[in-house]
């Protein structure tokens, strides 16, 4: 046994003192990084099959969901006004809602999967033409509101944890929760009221709603549009700003009483650099997925704010499909708003690995 296994140790130890095997070698794709690459595709390949079910999860529930409505949409679409029974036939017809429901719903999957919604019941225009009309306005409002929100969650949000039981630590705090807690329709109506009426010696400053006056251009009707978003944007602010905050503090405070907190200092390094170097890379984490959760609603929109404020976005346009209801568009708006945040979510699952290799391995 001794002849039979002295090759085998002259092998490990001439290719310890060789060093690692070249990159294209055999043994080198059997190594570590070889092991965590294939673990990452698995992972991936695992996300994206999850995210696909859930796609075609929303695509039936958005079919069903909306025909639970206790509503005729063609007696809606007449508006009142006196119609024969072969009128009406004839409409449910046009909008294909003579045939039996489980052919209405093949063909809306069918045609849902190549990019076609229908036709609108209530625009009498295609869906895919009046989102995209729309799906502007949405990006201009809560894609402002995005970059404020986190921008001013995450430094109030570090400020606040670094000094964990200071006056300005509690007051943020106590805003914070209180702000998180408001309904943002409430809060929209609020500052409407104050701001656009006037209250006592407040002078109403500005617009009730709409994205524009009609009557400007160029300079003046970027001016004009920045005027009309001060009010929605402060709402959407105020609600998103107090979520990132109370994140990325809770975060920062499980952090701080970690050991390699303790080494930087105790190597020299400033407090301030300890902050911004160690302390809050890591913190980030918890906040990086919310931050690609919220940026799947900067395209879903907010339909109670845009509602409240008359905004031209996709929110104010599923309230006006739902008053009817207007099957294809609220169908496809629903898909819309869903699939923005599940490819967010799923986009955050694929990058949280790089950031943090204990996942997916």
């Amino acid at each position: 046994m001794t002849a039979d296994s002295t090759p085998a140790l002259v092998k490990q130890a001439d290719a310890a003192t060789e060093g690692p095997a070249p990159a294209g070698s055999p043994a080198a794709a059997r190594g570590p990084r070889a092991r965590n690459t294939q673990a990452y595709l698995k992972y991936v390949a695992a996300k994206i099959f999850g995210a696909a079910v859930s796609l075609f999860a929303v695509l039936v529930t958005s079919f069903f969901l909306f025909r639970l409505i206790p509503s005729d949409p063609v007696k809606q679409m007449t508006g009142g006004r006196p119609v024969s029974a072969e009128q009406l036939e004839s409409l449910r017809r046009q909008f294909g809602l003579d045939q039996p429901m489980w052919q209405q719903f093949t063909t809306y999957v069918g045609d849902a999967l190549t990019g076609d919604f229908g036709t609108s019941f209530q625009y009498h225009a295609p869906v895919i033409d009046k989102i995209t009309e729309a799906l502007p306005a949405t990006l201009l409002l809560t894609g402002t509101a995005y970059v404020l929100y986190s921008a001013l969650g995450i430094w109030l949000g570090t400020r606040t944890a670094w000094r964990n039981g200071s006056k300005s630590d509690r007051f943020n705090t106590a805003l914070a929760l209180t702000l998180y807690s408001v309904p943002s329709f409430w809060l929209g109506l609020l500052l409407i009221i104050v701001f656009s009426v006037g209250v006592g010696p407040i002078p109403g400053m500005f617009p009730t709603g709409g994205l524009e006056s009609g009557n400007e251009s160029g300079f003046a009707y970027v001016l004009d549009v920045a005027h009309h978003m001060v009010l929605p944007v402060i709402t959407l602010v105020a609600v998103g700003y107090a979520q990132t905050l109370l994140v990325m503090r809770s975060s920062l405070l499980d952090e701080m009483g970690s050991d390699y907190l303790t080494t930087a200092r105790a190597k020299g390094l400033r407090d301030d650099t300890v902050r911004r170097k160690h302390a809050v890379p890591n913190a980030m984490l918890p906040t990086f997925t919310l931050m690609f959760v919220n940026l799947g609603h900067v395209v879903a929109g907010q339909i109670l704010v845009e509602t409240v404020f008359s905004w031209p976005g996709l929110g104010g346009l599923f309230y006006q499909g739902l008053s009817v209801p207007d099957l294809p568009l609220v169908q496809a708006l629903f898909f819309v708003f869903a699939t923005a945040v599940i490819l967010a979510n799923t986009l955050a699952d694929l990058l949280y690995p790089l950031l943090d290799p204990r996942v997916g391995r």
